[in-house]
């Protein structure tokens, strides 16, 4: 490939990448503005806006770690070329693509994965893969909701009984402000930790191509992807907010508030550590946290299963569409 050609392709898998950060923000929308919709807090078009600028805001708070994780701690990058970083962002804009149309919050963080790990053995079996963050990242499809579900109910059951002498109606005025201030917290933890997961997808193809070190990450990188999560969240994914406002459970202000601020905890964590979480599964943890905590009945327990099941084939599903993507990108470039 000559130098024209093979920097063509390199700005070309940047031009995806930043596509599946936008359609990240798009498809994660929901997460962020559900339930400050659903409580009648915002109204959906002031919700997006809120959420996206708190997703910028995240890149004053947060070190690279997570990047780190995905660009070094998922498959080894000296195998990494240009054709495993196709395969990959196409296996997880497919799947997300797939999981949108159907209304099914599914996770674009665990799709990425499954579309680097698909990739990879496509190319070169199963010895690139690096178990330690490959293990830490599955690991969390369990704990990141069990944490969210886990702090949620926490805080409502708290609140409950610290307010249980307030009428509903002044419960009600009190956390309607309060949740401006919980989901703006949840969309920096939203933004903090999946901007980053492309961020790490482009620094680990910049390095197959020597244009980056290990060490550091361009400035460029951080930006771009920044505003690129953020204007996905802007133009929003209608058809996810219905589920995950409205059929997981019912809720009000106080309910809203307690989902986000446990969900909000569950990614900052996550992120100070390096771990890249599901934000879908984190809040969806949190809203059924906050159901059952009132009284199990209050949750939908089948729709729950219905977007658990999603989880399950998420990595695999997103895995096999990498393999036949590489295989296709080995042909044409």
């Amino acid at each position: 490939m000559d130098a024209g050609a093979f920097t063509a392709t390199i700005v070309m898998l940047v031009a995806i990448a930043l596509v599946f950060d936008f359609m990240n923000g798009f498809h994660d929308a929901a997460n962020s503005i559900a339930t400050v919709v659903s409580t009648g807090v915002l109204k959906p078009y002031q919700a997006v806006m809120w959420a996206a600028c708190f997703n910028f805001v995240a890149i004053l708070l947060f070190h690279l770690k997570v990047a780190a994780t995905v660009g070094k701690g998922i498959v080894d990058p000296a195998i990494v070329d240009n054709h495993v970083i196709f395969g990959a962002l196409i296996g997880a804009i497919s799947w997300n693509v797939i999981t949108w149309y159907y209304g099914l919050p599914s996770s674009s963080s665990h799709a990425l994965i499954g579309g680097m790990i698909g990739a990879t053995v496509a190319k070169a079996g199963t010895a690139p893969l690096l178990a330690p963050g490959i293990i830490k990242t599955t690991s969390f499809i369990v704990v990141a909701p069990v944490l969210g579900m886990i702090l949620s109910g926490t805080i409502i059951v708290a609140l409950s009984w610290l307010l249980r002498s307030r009428t509903q109606r002044q419960t009600d005025r009190w956390f309607r402000r309060l949740q401006l201030v919980s989901s703006a917290m949840y969309s920096i933890g939203h933004g903090g930790n999946d901007a980053q997961k492309t961020m790490g997808i482009i620094w680990l193809l910049l390095m197959s191509a020597n244009l980056a070190t290990p060490e550091h990450l361009p400035n460029w990188v951080v930006i771009s992807c920044y505003v690129a999560i953020a204007l996905g969240t802007l133009f929003g994914g209608w058809r996810i907010v219905k589920t995950m406002g409205q059929r997981i459970t019912k809720l009000k202000p106080i309910g809203g508030f307690a989902a986000e601020t446990g969900g909000a905890i569950s990614l900052f964590l996550a992120t100070t550590f390096g771990i890249p979480v599901s934000t879908t599964h984190t809040i969806t943890g949190s809203i059924i946290g906050v159901g059952s905590a009132q009284r199990a009945k209050a949750v939908r327990w089948g729709v729950a299963g219905n977007i658990i099941a999603a989880w399950i084939v998420t990595i695999p599903a997103s895995a096999l569409i990498a393999a036949a993507a590489w295989w296709l990108g080995w042909r044409i470039f």
